[in-house]
């Protein structure tokens, strides 16, 4: 999955190009692909920098944060991506402390050999559409911090009483009452 730079001589240049799940490795643990991935972008070049903008959609695979289950995360996600080559906008002086960051050093990736790695802008993108925290639904209930059953599919029998430990010792200053006196 590269994009061979050397091919492109016209200013604006479309690419589209659909990926199948199986061209993306499965030992990732925070995602997995699930669908074809449709990866359309136009291309922008100016001499040998490039800027490409265009969209990538697909579904992944999630487990939720809350009860381990996997769910499907459809993305679709726009972006655009400056492409400079390796060893531009590093200046010759010394002086680098006192330079200041043009507004495209900071979105500005290198490319080398003439060639632009699609699976990892595919993969960038997918991490970017990640949840922070997956939930397979907004009302999950989670496992029961006892048995481990699915609250959302079981109910459990575990009585969930906490008792805070720092307060034992006044619980055992307290005797057991058999009735209340008050």
């Amino acid at each position: 999955m590269r994009l061979d730079l050397s091919h492109i001589r016209q200013p604006e240049t479309a690419f589209l190009r659909q990926y199948e799940p199986s061209a993306f490795a499965e030992d990732d643990e925070d995602y997995r692909v699930v669908a074809p991935v449709s990866l359309g972008f136009t291309i922008h070049k100016d001499q040998d920098r490039f800027r490409l903008v265009g969209t990538l959609a697909t579904t992944l695979e999630l487990r939720c944060s809350r009860c381990l289950e996997p769910f499907a995360w459809p993305v679709n996600a726009a972006y655009d991506l400056r492409y400079l080559p390796e060893g531009a906008g590093v200046p010759d002086d010394e002086d680098t402390e006192d330079r200041e960051l043009g507004e495209d050093d900071a979105s500005a990736t290198f490319y080398q050999d003439d060639g632009i790695d699609l699976g990892d802008l595919m993969r960038e993108q997918f991490y970017l559409a990640l949840p922070m925290k997956p939930l397979c639904r907004e009302d999950c209930k989670g496992l029961c911090p006892q048995c481990g059953t699915n609250l959302n599919t079981d109910t459990c029998q575990c009585q969930i009483r906490w008792e805070d430990p720092r307060l034992a010792g006044l619980k055992a200053l307290i005797p057991d009452r058999k009735h209340d006196d008050a």
